[in-house]
């Protein structure tokens, strides 16, 4: 249902969203789709490029923004991050959602840069999950979300939204000693899509 409203409110809005596959997601299988984070369009756009059964992880103070938090807490394992009673509670639920065949989705920024910021640093979490579960990352880039419907309120319009999902990144053989290389190779992949965007 999240997935059908999200794609009528995206046309109704004017937003006219491609998807470029460099892999497809096979179905009955988890992986860990992960994505720059810059609008609050984010969340419906995600639910409309990706079609496995996913849920995100993220804050839960989000879940409080019109529209955005809509989608966010009916889709959503919430965080509290000042908690790390709540953060580790939320680690044993996204194991259990994984155990059930489900993916997740996280933003590894772990919030939205601020305007002038393109690519924030990507926390570990997602990395290590995958890593822990034996599950593919799936790096994503959205191109053109924040200039279309960003966290400033009255900015932005109707237009092209590009979504690229790239190949995917084996976590096979990685312990957790290679989070952080894992880590810097899914934001080089997001990185250099934003930059080739741009041009």
């Amino acid at each position: 249902m999240a997935r059908l409203w999200s794609k009528f409110i995206l046309i109704g809005m004017g937003f006219v969203y491609r998807v470029n596959r460099e892999q497809i997601p096979e179905e009955n299988k988890s992986y860990m789709f992960i994505a720059n984070h810059t609008s609050m369009a984010d969340i419906m756009l995600m639910l409309v490029s990706v079609q496995n059964p996913f849920v995100f992880v993220g804050k839960a103070e989000l879940a409080k923004i019109p529209l955005f938090g809509f989608f966010y807490k009916r889709t959503c394992i919430l965080v509290d991050r000042s908690s790390p009673r709540s953060r580790q509670a939320v680690f044993l639920r996204a194991q259990k959602r994984l155990k059930t065949g489900v993916s997740i989705c996280i933003f590894p920024e772990g919030g939205v840069p601020e305007e002038h910021i393109e690519l924030d640093d990507f926390k570990d979490g997602a990395f290590r999950l995958a890593i822990n579960h034996k599950i593919p990352i799936v790096p994503i880039t959205f191109a053109d979300n924040k200039k279309r419907f960003s966290y400033t309120f009255f900015s932005g319009g109707p237009g092209r939204m590009r979504v690229k999902i790239h190949k995917f990144l084996s976590t096979e053989g990685l312990t957790i000693a290679d989070t952080k290389a894992l880590n810097e190779k899914a934001k080089n992949i997001i990185s250099n899509q934003l930059q080739t965007f741009e041009g």
